[in-house]
């Protein structure tokens, strides 16, 4: 045994004589092949659990992948389904929304936005993109812009479409009226007509009247006064006119405004100011004499009266004219309401021009809508010194320079009278 192994200094471990190797219990050959076949053992479980980690992984990426994909399909179709409602009103409720604009509208993009800001769409971007598209394919689209300004009553069921025509004042509808408007009628008396004929509502032209803003030089920049019923009384043009049933209100109104820019010329502006009048007093003395005069030919005689009072003011404060005080008891009080800001009679601290009131000179306004004739009799009165005037029964017309002269007339001719 000695003579086969040796052992080592400590005498612990033997030595392989042949080999001088250390720990050896078995052949070297027998001991590779054992360690040899434990790797080999062991190398197919690990190769398995790698393959197995892929393919959960990849598992699980697949399903991510289709949850992503149908969470933005969903997203798309739900903004689809917005779009489409905004186009067509599908499943929008019926409730009125008042839509106030109160400058023309000049493009398109901007209406939209009015409508989106109103609640009226969802979509504004992709409905730009839908119309932008529309009217550059179809050349006489009905929703080119510009929009009047002016009170509209939109809803949603509409359609976008439907919406804009609205605002656009030109309803695919054959069905016109023809209403005449004489001169000397009110503004209330002209709202009425246009509601009875089914024009317009009223609310809505009670709020262009008093709050659209309108570009005609006339009435540009003109301001709604505490003071004064209504802000265009006198410059809504009398003339016979052509309506669409259902029209704006801020079309309806603008037919009048256009008319009188296009009546009054700057030939009468020119006129006003030569006189020492501005256009909106030549208006309410216009409203006055159309108010006062019996006819045509009594105008000019009238108007002599009224401005030589106003050009005498220390002596003849007041113009004496029962018309004014009339206008606010027999045409603004009857049309007002319990929710109107004033009553009649704050109204006649501004209107009342009779001999006993304390307005000076010219009413707040005017106190009708006058016509040519009257207008231009005011730029033209007679040649007349005459401070005072009055109607027989037949309504013949009496001039006189002074009281005792106009007592004396009034004596004689219409007695009846409580001058």
């Amino acid at each position: 045994m000695s003579d086969l192994y040796n052992q080592n200094e400590s005498g612990l471990n033997p030595v392989d004589a042949v080999t001088g190797s250390k720990d050896i219990y078995f052949s070297q050959e027998n001991f590779a092949k054992i360690i040899k076949d434990e790797k080999t053992a062991t190398m197919p479980d690990a190769e398995e659990n790698g393959k197995k980690i892929k393919k959960v992984n990849s598992v699980a990426s697949t399903y991510m992948f289709f949850i992503i994909v149908i969470a933005i399909s969903m997203l798309i179709s739900v903004y689809a389904i917005f779009c489409l409602n905004d186009l067509f009103g599908i499943t929008k409720t019926q409730s009125t929304v008042t839509v106030n604009c109160s400058q023309k509208i000049e493009t398109v993009s901007e209406a939209v936005d009015v409508l989106a800001d109103n609640g009226l769409i969802k979509c504004k971007n992709f409905c730009k993109l839908f119309l932008a598209v529309e009217t550059k394919l179809i050349k006489d689209s009905s929703v080119r812009a510009p929009y009047d300004a002016g009170v509209y009553y939109l809803n949603g069921k509409m359609g976008l479409e439907n919406m804009l025509v609205v605002m656009k004042g030109t309803a695919d509808t054959s069905e016109t009226v023809r209403i005449t408007f004489p001169e000397g009628l009110t503004t209330a008396e002209i709202i009425n007509k246009l509601v009875d004929n089914e024009i317009c509502e009223k609310s809505a032209l009670l709020s262009v009247i008093e709050t659209t803003e309108f570009s005609y030089s006339l009435v540009s920049g003109r301001k709604s006064k505490e003071s004064v019923p209504y802000r265009l009384e006198g410059y809504l043009f009398p003339e016979t006119y052509y309506f669409y049933v259902g029209q704006s209100a801020s079309g309806a109104i603008e037919t009048f405004l256009k008319t009188t820019e296009e009546r009054i010329t700057e030939e009468h502006r020119k006129k006003a100011e030569q006189l020492g009048f501005t256009m909106d007093e030549i208006i309410t003395i216009a409203s006055i004499i159309q108010s006062e005069a019996g006819s045509v030919n009594q105008m000019k005689e009238i108007a002599a009266v009224i401005e030589n009072r106003l050009k005498d003011k220390t002596n003849y404060p007041s113009l004496g004219c029962q018309s004014t005080s009339d206008y606010i008891k027999n045409k603004v009080a009857p049309a007002l309401s319990s929710t109107s800001a004033h009553t009649s009679e704050y109204y006649l601290k501004y209107y009342n021009t009779n001999s006993d009131s304390t307005v000076i000179g010219l009413p707040e306004g005017p106190i009708c809508n006058p016509g040519l004739d009257a207008i231009e009799a005011a730029l033209n009165p007679a040649d007349s010194d005459a401070y005072f005037f009055f109607h027989d029964i037949k309504g013949n017309l009496y001039t006189a320079k002074t009281y005792s002269e106009f007592r004396s007339l009034i004596k004689t001719y219409a007695p009846y009278l409580s001058y």
